[in-house]
């Protein structure tokens, strides 16, 4: 038996969808692979760990599970409760900590490979779970559902709420480009903080998804409102860039991730100063289009739409498809 499940990458709409927004990622070309055989328990081995993950059928608390990285393989096994489990390897091209979803891929992978039958949107939702489990960070859907629903050559604009996904070509006359700038963990951050910030916006003038920027001068916590603010104009620019991308207006797909990147800077407080100067060189440079964070932010990469050959220093990475099966 051998899976692939890919990283993404999310060109626009960030902190979006843990309140069921708008967001646009895409999947790489960088991924997961797992090569393994039927087994009485779930032991996988990573070149990229000096220990491995040992998980019985029957775990039930994957968030005391050791090694520490076990524990994104032992949230999926608790969710599923699989009959048999599997013994293999893992290997991966994907960065870990960079911002570019290495642990959802993972899971991903783990669900596929012990055998996960069914829609695309329950695979989605059970990694969510296991993601919550293991980590403890409140993680949105964004990342599972490009991860397994990638469409190659295609950007995947989400409206998280509906679990819907609207494939946008991406030009063949543009590079997505990555570059990373510092190592993080969403379980060390404060992301936790935003999603509880976000929740409380909704509890004063309801889903930010459907409220308006004038709704947000009714909270009276600045903080809160800005961080309202992020989401509400974050959906807009999502719906901006899209329609840029689709009409081939790639300066206008490039200013929106441009006040997206300010945005988050401003409103939301997730960039870093690193990433900020990273951002500010990429829009010095001929030919890039526009440039952001990427991801949970406090760290990561930051990504950039430019020219073929603009951007030299950085990953180059290409729209594929979604989570498979190969063997």
């Amino acid at each position: 038996m051998h899976v692939r499940a890919p990283g993404r990458v999310n060109l626009i709409g960030d902190h979006t969808d843990y309140t069921g927004g708008l967001v646009m990622p895409m999947a790489i070309d960088r991924a997961t692979e797992i090569v393994a055989e039927p087994a009485d328990v779930v032991e996988l081995r990573s070149a990229d760990e000096a220990e491995p993950a040992v998980i019985p059928l029957d775990c039930q608390h994957p968030e005391t599970v050791e090694p520490h990285w076990a524990r994104y393989v032992a949230g999926v096994v608790a969710e599923m409760r699989p009959a048999v489990g599997v013994r293999g390897t893992i290997t991966s091209t994907i960065p870990i900590g960079a911002g570019l979803s290495s642990s959802h891929s993972l899971g991903v992978a783990v669900a596929l490979a012990l055998g996960y039958q069914g829609a695309h949107q329950e695979l989605a939702l059970l990694c969510q779970r296991a993601e919550r489990r293991a980590s403890g960070v409140p993680a949105g859907l964004m990342d599972q559902m490009a991860i397994i629903g990638g469409v190659a050559g295609h950007a995947l604009l989400m409206d998280i709420h509906a679990l819907r996904i609207e494939p946008v070509p991406v030009p063949e006359n543009v590079e997505v480009v990555v570059r990373f700038i510092a190592h993080r963990m969403l379980s060390g951050s404060a992301y936790a903080d935003r999603v509880a910030e976000c929740a409380a916006a909704e509890a004063v003038i309801g889903p930010l998804r459907l409220a308006t920027v004038d709704a947000v001068g009714e909270i009276a916590d600045p903080v809160v409102r800005a961080r309202a603010r992020h989401v509400i104009t974050e959906n807009q620019r999502v719906r901006d860039f899209a329609a840029a991308l689709r009409a081939g207006d790639l300066p206008a797909a490039g200013a929106a991730m441009v006040a997206s990147h300010a945005s988050l800077r401003d409103d939301f407080a997730t960039s870093t100063a690193q990433m900020d100067a990273a951002v500010e060189h990429l829009l010095t440079v001929p030919g890039v289009h526009g440039a952001r964070m990427t991801g949970g932010g406090f760290g990561g990469c930051v990504v950039a739409v430019a020219e073929p050959g603009a951007v030299t220093d950085g990953w180059i990475v290409r729209p594929v498809g979604g989570a498979t099966r190969l063997a």
